[in-house]
């Protein structure tokens, strides 16, 4: 039987309330860091995020979460994920709205 990674754990030293935390989210790189380090920050109750790929052989990335007025971290986290989730489906919905309503730009490439 495979071991079993959890895709997101809470790495030592986090806060009791976790208004400061690291996350290790497994089998990701800086694609979802960069994303969700910006929705995150977008967020007005975070005080700090950011993200670190701790080596390129090492299959996650560590995401640090503070925020203002003893606030989950835990809470920021899970909501920035599904607002990135929201985006990317309403920019997938527009791209096959466009597609198929034949309007984007076509060109020929010439050697």
């Amino acid at each position: 039987m495979a071991d079993s990674t959890p895709k997101i754990r809470i790495l030592k030293g986090a806060e009791p309330d976790l208004s400061a935390a690291t996350y290790q989210i497994h089998d990701e790189s800086h694609t979802i860091g960069n994303a969700l380090r910006w929705m995150l920050m977008k967020n007005p109750k975070v005080e700090f995020c950011g993200y670190s790929v701790p080596h390129p052989s090492e299959n996650h990335i560590n995401m640090r979460i503070q925020m203002y007025d003893n606030l989950s971290s835990l809470t920021a986290l899970l909501t920035a994920l599904n607002d990135l989730d929201n985006l990317c489906e309403t920019i997938e919905d527009a791209y096959k709205t466009s597609l198929r309503l034949d309007r984007y730009e076509r060109w020929d490439e010439k050697s």
